[in-house]
This record gives C-alpha cells, sequence and structure tokens, in this order.
C-alpha cells in the first residue's frame, strides 16, 4: 500500500527539497505548483515513486479545490495507508506600507498564502471524510507552513503577516472541528525556521525607507542563520512522523 502525499509549492526552495525527500515506492506523491519540475520527475522515476505533477495556480483557490476534489474523490482508498496533505506554497507581494502594494498583488498574496489552503484542506477534509464512513482508517494529516512572521507583527509585511497569521488560526478552529469527528483529521500549523530561499533573497533586496527590518535579513545571512532547504525540509517531514502531531495545532520546528 501506498502512502498519499499531497504538497504545494513543490518546484522550488524548502518545498521541492520535501518532495524529493518524499520520493520512495511507498508514496503517491502529488506536487501542485505553477511550473511542472522535470528533475523531480526523472528523480521520480528513478526511485519508483508514483508522482504526479499538476501546473496549477493557487491564486486561483477555488479551481485548485474543484480538481483536487475531484481527484481525490477518483482514487481507491482501499490501496492507501494514509493521506497527508502539505500546504507549503506562500508569496511575499512588494515589500512596503499596506498602502503602497498594488492591489493584484495583496489579493494574490491573500489567495496563495491563505484561501488556496484553506480551500484544498476543505477539499481534503470532505473527501477523506467520506473514504472514513466507507470503513477506512488510515491516518489523516494536514501540514501547514507558517512562519514566524504570523505571530509576530513586522513593518512593510503586512500581507504576508496577514496570511500566515491566519494559517495558524484557522488550523486551530479546523482542528476543533476534527476532534469532534470519530477517526477526525490531525492538523498542524509549522513554523520552519529561517530558511534560505528565493524569499530570504527577496527580503534583503527590500528598500530601507520602506523596510525597515531589512538588515535584520541581511544579517541573518551574513551571520550563517539560515538553515539550508533540505535540512529544514527534513525537520519539518519528521514533525509529521511525531506520536504527538496534532496535540498542539500551532508549532515551531525550534521548540
Amino acid at each position: 500500500m501506498q502512502h498519499l502525499t499531497i504538497l504545494t509549492g513543490a518546484s522550488r526552495g524548502m518545498g521541492l527539497a520535501m518532495a524529493r525527500q518524499l520520493l520512495g515506492p511507498d508514496r503517491l506523491l502529488l506536487c501542485v505548483s505553477r511550473q511542472i519540475n522535470d528533475t523531480l520527475e526523472a528523480e521520480a522515476l528513478d526511485r519508483g515513486t508514483t508522482l504526479i505533477q499538476w501546473s496549477q495556480d493557487l491564486a486561483d483557490p477555488a479551481t485548485a479545490r474543484l480538481r483536487l476534489q475531484a481527484w481525490l474523490d477518483g482514487q481507491d482508498h482501499r490501496t492507501l495507508s494514509g493521506a497527508t496533505l502539505i500546504n507549503n506554497a506562500g508569496m511575499i507581494p512588494r515589500i512596503g506600507p499596506l498602502d503602497d502594494c498594488p492591489a493584484d498583488e495583496l489579493a494574490a498574496a491573500l489567495r496563495v498564502g491563505l484561501e488556496a489552503p484553506m480551500q484544498l484542506t476543505a477539499a481534503f477534509l470532505n473527501a477523506t471524510a467520506r473514504w472514513v464512513a466507507a470503513g477506512w482508517h488510515g491516518p489523516r494529516q494536514v501540514l501547514n507552513i507558517s512562519s514566524g512572521l504570523g505571530r509576530y507583527p513586522m513593518a512593510a509585511q503586512a500581507p504576508y503577516c496577514a496570511a500566515k497569521a491566519g494559517l495558524d488560526h484557522f488550523t486551530r478552529c479546523a482542528a476543533l472541528d476534527e476532534a469532534r469527528r470519530p477517526f477526525g483529521a490531525r492538523l498542524v500549523s509549522l513554523a520552519p525556521g529561517v530558511i534560505d530561499t528565493d524569499m530570504q533573497t527577496q527580503l534583503r533586496a527590500g528598500d530601507p525607507a520602506g523596510f525597515p527590518d531589512v538588515q535584520r535579513f541581511v544579517a541573518l545571512q551574513r551571520e550563517g542563520q539560515l538553515t539550508a532547504p533540505d535540512e529544514a525540509a527534513a525537520r519539518v517531514l519528521a514533525w509529521l512522523g511525531r506520536a504527538d502531531f496534532g496535540d498542539q495545532p500551532v508549532a515551531d520546528v525550534r521548540d
């Protein structure tokens, strides 16, 4: 039997690192990103993984939800040992005060960073609940990749901070819903630490005039405090294997 894992934002950065570490013959891996990663496809063939990659813009979360719902409804749950959804995709719009953020960038940041995880989680919980009703009792997990910026405010980062704060809180609420259901899913919103990705490069390039904390991010790189994507991915995926996964719906790998 295979464990089904659905991973968003898998084409680069920590998402790609997670996808590579998830490859294996006991895994059915569905990766959802704007772009298909050909290297990941080749690695999956070498390692005998059933890999499906979707080119899907998560700035259109309603369409993404319908697509995932239909796909899950078409799966034979009897061949699966468990099911996991990892909402990893996110984006930072133009860095600066909220009133300087273009309307389209603000909307996209909230759709990708908050609405898409909510829509995909709803589809995942809805479809797999029907599997449970049919007698399937494999473990169901939702892991939302959050950020310390969802818990601590920062100037010039209102859209990103708001999306991550919303991610944390919707995870708490959905966890309460699932706790009331027989064989309910377990949910965690996890801050992965500070990772050496393109997002950090974007933050270091911010204009100090509108982003007073830019030197903080420059110092993180200069002082070697950024975690490599492979290491961060391993820490995040290890969280899924914890016996207490879901006991605390909002967590940090550094705790």
